[in-house]
């Protein structure tokens, strides 16, 4: 079951006053809560982080000049319909575009939630043929929308197909669903993921509050089944722009075996200016992590270059030239300099 906006006024979570200005929003923007996520909202306090990843806000009908209806490139590097292919050796595959939650500040918020939602079985075959066809491919990417909001039946024929691909060395899955719908974890859901081939697991998680105690059976069922996890986080203003929020998120998370794969820097949505930080914060909290929690708590923090040119890490580099020729300088996690050598000759 998934809270709409009408529902979201019965919950108590938009006042009625708002009603016209979020059906607005509602408009542009795909709307939907899941009652696990709805229930850790607290509605008396107005900078809740849960409610702002969630819940709509006019804001999201401002564009500022910078925005993009498509921030990462998809449509540039789409040869068929469902597949992205913008790394040589990896590619995404998106059987749907529907979600259990609508997270506003989505980078593919234009597509996600909209009519057709699902590719028709035509179409998904051309896609997966495209793997077939292209053998430099060894990473399938499994995405969306939120493949877990498939049937068992469907994942179960999705894998089979994939682990049949000889030159395919992964199936991975990126998915909100262990963190915002924990009970949709099935046993047959976990199930219809076994291969031969290796399949991992990414879930989507910004704070800590996410991770309550049925996201961590959710999570238990994927890891006793042997699927590796990890996790991606977006940083967003007002919800984890924070250290010690970071910290708490990412420990958390280790704790629950999966390990913080990326922190990604908000990327140029249309109507999602409200959430960027600026790089520099990013390195800053970064940098204040980096002497807080050991390498297991460290993602890696990368922008998406705008316009589809890619991710690259952005996080802030210890090490410069030093005064001495052809010395270094390096700074440690207290902000300290230390001189390092010169490079050998040759």
């Amino acid at each position: 079951m998934t809270l709409d906006t009408e529902k979201l006024v019965a919950a108590g979570l938009i006042d009625t006053g708002r009603i016209e200005e979020i059906r607005r929003v509602a408009q542009e923007f795909a709307v939907a809560l899941t009652p696990d996520v709805a229930a850790l909202i607290d509605p008396a306090d107005p900078a809740d982080p849960i409610a702002a990843q969630f819940v709509p806000s006019p804001a999201e009908l401002v564009t500022a000049p910078e925005d993009r209806t498509d921030p990462i490139g998809d449509e540039r590097w789409s040869p068929v319909p469902g597949i992205v292919h913008r790394y040589p050796d990896r590619v995404l595959l998106k059987p749907l575009l529907l979600c259990p939650v609508y997270c506003r500040f989505c980078f593919r918020r234009e597509v996600v939630g909209k009519s057709p939602a699902m590719l028709t079985p035509k179409a998904l075959a051309s896609a997966i043929d495209y793997v077939r066809q292209h053998d430099e491919v060894w990473e399938v990417i499994v995405t969306g929308g939120d493949p877990l909001l498939l049937s068992p039946r469907r994942l179960t024929e999705i894998v089979r197909t994939l682990d049949r691909i000889p030159h395919l060395g992964v199936i991975r899955f990126h998915t909100r669903v262990p963190i915002v719908d924990p009970g949709r974890m099935s046993p047959k859901l976990v199930n219809a993921l076994a291969a031969e081939k290796a399949v991992y697991v990414v879930v989507h998680a910004n704070h800590p509050r996410e991770l309550t105690p049925p996201v961590r059976a959710a999570l238990s069922r994927l890891n006793r089944a042997g699927i590796p996890l990890l996790a991606q986080t977006v940083l967003l203003r007002g919800v984890n722009d924070d250290a010690a929020v970071l910290e708490s998120l990412f420990r958390g998370l280790v704790a629950m075996r999966v390990k913080p794969y990326y922190l990604h820097h908000a990327d140029l949505a249309r109507g999602t200016a409200h959430f960027r930080t600026g790089i520099a914060t990013g390195q800053r909290l970064v940098r204040a992590l980096r002497g807080r929690v050991s390498g297991l708590c460290q993602p890696t923090y990368v922008l998406d270059i705008p316009g589809g040119y890619g991710k690259v890490p952005i996080a802030p580099c210890a090490v410069s030239s030093g005064e001495a020729a052809g010395g270094w300088c390096v700074e440690d996690p207290i902000g300290v300099h230390h001189s390092y050598p010169p490079d050998p000759e040759g």
